[in-house]
């Protein structure tokens, strides 16, 4: 039950803007709840990328996602230059795109130097199709069907192998005159603290290999001609804090290396994965891009001393920790429901369609009024998606200042797992996606239609009713 005392008067929507002082060297992207460029205006209202938030939803209407560019590039920077800066062996960024695949974020990660990775036959098809090169996308997944994985092998694309079938597949697939360029992700066994369904490297995990199966999968491999083992891949998981856990997989992943390497194998590559968290509320504290970066290079090196090994060409994949933070949701509010000593409801015109985190991970946000960026917080109130489901609850108990019907709330954080989980329950249609850089926005989702939602129904002539 709610408290009824009244509400303390904090501070307003502006505490959660970025420093003024910012700049790409200083500020990792990451530990900021609002995108880099988010400062009030003078009309009062919440401006991105020079565009002021309100009219961006009158012209392209709510919800909306709105995507920064300059977060983006910033954190790809970051992420590039800093490797550059601690490890000193080569090394590439691979955006994982799972967090959120569509053609401009995939155009502009490749811009910046970045490799792509895909965990679908679609990943593949829209990376292709903005324009990133096959030789710079890693294709992933548990459960690839054989016509993904023979999309894959026309395409190019280096695939990174995650069971038996699928080794078994592809060597049967592979031309021997042109090999096959394969990855192998192995189960680390290294527990992290994170939500249960993003821990990916303890043992009990569906994906990769398990670690008493290396030596007989590099065994196969070696005696496949049709195979090109170009590197070793492992990931512990997402939404990570720690420093630790990073340290122990360099150690573990080195053994494997030097395991290859042993049996012939052309292995030059190591992937560490990625699972850099970000802030979702003021209490997160993630260690900043340059921390993590400095973490792993550092461990690699060490483990790579130790056991005498050369260094490898160090590769990482970076998702939420890329386009989270840079990227809100805008809804507009409707309607209110007061419950007396409980709680007060005010529902806005989107929920879990766009974002299923909350009900699927119980993920916590944080909120702004767009339009009323410096009024006192004064309301203690729960924000309802729009959905005929109980459970479709955005943010539970979170201060807000005086609102009516037609105010924009902004939601943060929102750029990873929200347009790429996203659904049409209800029959709703998807939100659209702006791109917004220097005052200019430019669409990147075109917001769904009623005729869209129909577009592949096919109703069956004897069931077709008479017009009356």
């Amino acid at each position: 039950m709610v408290s009824t005392h009244p509400v303390e008067v904090r501070n307003s929507g502006s505490q959660y803007l970025p420093p003024t002082t910012n700049t790409s060297e200083t500020v990792s992207p990451n530990q900021q709840l609002l995108p880099l460029t988010a400062k009030v205006n003078n009309r009062d209202c919440l401006e991105i990328g020079g565009c002021d938030v309100t009219t961006l939803v009158r012209q392209f209407g709510s919800p909306l996602y709105i995507l920064d560019e300059e977060t983006l590039r910033t954190a790809c920077r970051q992420y590039r230059d800093n490797f550059k800066r601690y490890y000193p062996g080569n090394s590439q960024i691979v955006y994982a795109s799972k967090a959120w695949n569509c053609l401009a974020i995939c155009a502009i990660v490749a811009s910046e130097g970045l490799a792509v990775d895909v965990v679908s036959g679609g990943e593949l098809y829209t990376a292709i199709s903005a324009g990133v090169n096959p030789e710079w996308l890693y294709f992933h997944g548990n459960n690839k069907s054989r016509g993904e994985l023979e999309f894959a092998v026309e395409s190019g694309c280096t695939i990174v192998v995650d069971n038996w079938l699928e080794l078994k597949t592809l060597a049967s697939l592979a031309n021997t005159s042109s090999a096959v360029k394969i990855m192998l992700r192995l189960t680390p066994g290294i527990e992290c603290h994170t939500h249960e369904y993003i821990r990916t490297g303890h043992l009990d995990s569906k994906f990769g290999f398990d670690p008493n199966q290396v030596d007989e999968v590099l065994s196969f491999v070696s005696q496949a001609a049709s195979l090109c083992c170009v590197g070793i891949h492992a990931h512990i998981g997402s939404q990570i804090f720690e420093l630790q856990p990073h340290r122990d997989l360099a150690g573990v992943m080195v053994q494997w290396l030097d395991k290859a390497a042993s049996l012939g194998l052309p292995v030059t590559r190591l992937n560490i994965g990625g699972g850099l968290g970000i802030c979702y509320t003021e209490a997160d504290d993630p260690p900043s891009i340059e921390a993590w970066v400095k973490t792993v290079s550092e461990s690699i090196v060490a483990s790579c001393q130790a056991q005498q090994v050369p260094l490898p060409t160090l590769m990482c994949e970076p998702g939420r920790s890329l386009v989270g933070p840079a990227c809100v949701t805008a809804y507009t509010l409707g309607s209110r429901k007061e419950v007396p000593d409980i709680r007060t409801y005010l529902s806005v015109d989107g929920g879990m369609s766009d974002n299923p985190r909350p009900i699927t991970y119980q993920s916590v946000y944080r909120a702004v009024v767009a339009n009323r960026m410096s009024a006192p917080l004064t309301e203690t109130l729960t924000i309802a998606g729009l959905h005929c489901e109980s459970g479709d609850v955005l943010i539970k108990d979170i201060q807000l200042p005086q609102t009516e019907p037609g105010d924009i709330l902004v939601v943060m954080s929102t750029g990873a797992y929200n347009y790429s989980m996203a659904s049409n329950y209800n029959r709703v249609p998807k939100p659209a996606g702006v791109l917004v850089k220097d005052g200019e926005a430019n669409t990147i989702l075109q917001r769904e239609t009623y005729q869209d939602l129909v577009r592949q129904d096919r109703l069956p002539e004897r069931l077709k009713l008479n017009s009356r």
